[in-house]
């Protein structure tokens, strides 16, 4: 990898699947290293045993191959910094521990959680920021021993410096100072032996060579910590981006009483990853060209410049154009693929491009075309619409007996069948298109009739059109 190149990194903890806040830092991630000869990388970071399941990690893997999102570097696909699940790295961990205690960097802590909690109690009563006061790090070596022997569990805090400035300059929101005095000593190992998120994921980046770390604002206070942990190690320090957060209509974090669902549920609910791709990539970053993208067209416009520093707003409605969109915009295979078995169950095989082609503008979930195939290759036809039933009442009996006897001669041309009922009958306008639609669909709204007409075998267009003609009759 040359200085130059871009390195990006997608780590999530497979706690859960895969939510739309997430998939979208994996987006700008891959979307930055998309370009030649970027490398997208993929780790786990999987060392909350208690929270961590492995059916979540295949699961992660799973979407981001689904949107596309394919990694260069990271499980099922190798690299030189691998491993790639953070639970396979206790050692590298290890070796970094022992380093910081030898130089005297970080130590043995042995308060416990009741008091640490008075203690960020009794500093948020005096308003003071909630910080470890440094109690064990005043411990003799005696003490410590005193405390091991006892038999109590101790955490590994990371040492400080005092009257310290830490400054970097993020990528989304300029440059950032913080001091030394407001951070406090951090853990870095837990009580279980586990490493802490602030020590393991840093650590990371920077033995895996990441140059750019796009993640939520929510981690901006780590930041200095992870800096000062990289800097006492002598380990490269990437660059961080802390990209703003995706609120609901309330101005509340987005969560599931706004409608949020994860890339699995809104997969199986019939969502297509161009849709989702092209709706995340709006979600906090600029675009001045508005039109459906595939990923090339997203990454070559994709700019960190361009990621705003104020909360994204999620909407479903934006979020169904860029779905009619992709169904627009996606290729017939694709689109029937989508469709489903019961959709391949009714329409013949022969008939598939012309059925896709027929329905594309009028669905936006496999629902509705299952709909439609059923209106189009299933009898008898159901007329649940009451309008659909008076339109075909008021056109009266002699309109459907011209309607079967143009059926006669101009089946599957539609244009030539509605020529003929009007020169016979006089009809314009609605009352000429809509009773025939009704008849023949149950609808008076729906795909383009002359793309319908050769969908409908010659028997069952004659054997609707008489039913309606009997119905008129009987008004």
């Amino acid at each position: 990898m040359t200085t130059n190149t871009i390195k990006s990194r997608f780590a999530p903890s497979p706690s859960g699947f895969l939510h739309l806040g997430n998939a979208r830092t994996a987006l700008f991630s891959a979307l930055l290293a998309r370009p030649e000869p970027g490398v997208f990388l993929l780790r786990i970071e999987d060392t909350d045993q208690g929270r961590s399941k492995a059916e979540y990690t295949q699961a992660v893997e799973e979407d981001l191959r689904w949107l596309g999102l394919n990694w260069q570097e990271g499980p099922s696909v190798g690299g030189e910094h691998g491993p790639y699940l953070q639970s396979e790295r206790d050692t590298i961990y290890r070796n970094y521990f022992d380093v910081l205690e030898q130089e005297g960097l970080a130590y043995l802590c042995f308060c416990s959680d009741r008091e640490l909690d008075l203690t960020r109690k009794t500093q948020l009563a005096a308003g003071q920021p909630p910080r470890y006061p440094g109690t064990c790090a005043r411990l003799s070596p005696d003490e410590v021993v005193a405390r091991l022997q006892r038999g109590l569990q101790p955490t590994l805090r990371f040492r400080v410096p005092p009257r310290q400035v830490v400054e970097f300059d993020d990528l989304v929101r300029g440059p950032q100072k913080f001091n030394s005095g407001d951070i406090g000593d951090f853990i870095i190992r837990r009580a279980d032996g586990s490493p802490a998120f602030f020590f393991s994921n840093a650590i990371d980046d920077a033995l895996m060579g990441v140059t750019h770390v796009l993640r939520g604002e929510d981690h901006l206070t780590n930041t200095p910590r992870q800096i000062l942990l990289l800097e006492a190690l002598g380990l490269r320090v990437p660059s961080y981006g802390h990209i703003s957060m995706i609120l609901g209509a309330d101005g509340a974090p987005l969560s599931k009483r706004h409608g949020s669902r994860s890339i699995r549920e809104l997969r199986e609910t019939g969502y297509l990853p161009g849709a989702i791709n092209n709706y995340m990539a709006r979600l906090g970053h600029h675009y001045e060209n508005n039109a459906y993208m595939e990923l090339d067209g997203l990454a070559a416009e994709f700019g960190v410049g361009h990621l705003g520093r104020a909360p994204a707003h999620y909407d479903t409605t934006h979020l169904l154009h860029w779905q009619r969109e992709a169904i627009v915009h996606a290729h017939s295979d694709v689109l029937w693929q989508w469709m489903g078995a019961e959709v391949h169950a009714l329409v013949p095989e022969e008939d598939a491009p012309a059925f896709v082609a027929a329905v594309r503008a009028n669905v936006i979930f496999p629902e509705h075309a299952l709909k439609w195939a059923r209106i189009l290759c299933t009898d008898p036809l159901e007329l649940n619409d009451n309008d659909a039933r008076q339109v075909i009442s008021e056109a009266g009996s002699a309109f459907f007996e011209h309607a079967l006897a143009g059926l006669e001669r101009h089946h599957a041309d539609f244009k030539e069948l509605v020529n003929h009922i009007k020169q016979e009958t006089g009809a314009k306008g609605k009352a000429l298109f809509h009773p025939l639609r009704a008849a023949l669909t149950g609808e008076l709204d729906g795909p383009e009739m002359t793309n319908v007409m050769p969908l409908l075998p010659l028997e069952r267009a004659r054997a609707r059109l008489q039913a309606c003609l009997e119905m008129a009759d009987c008004k």
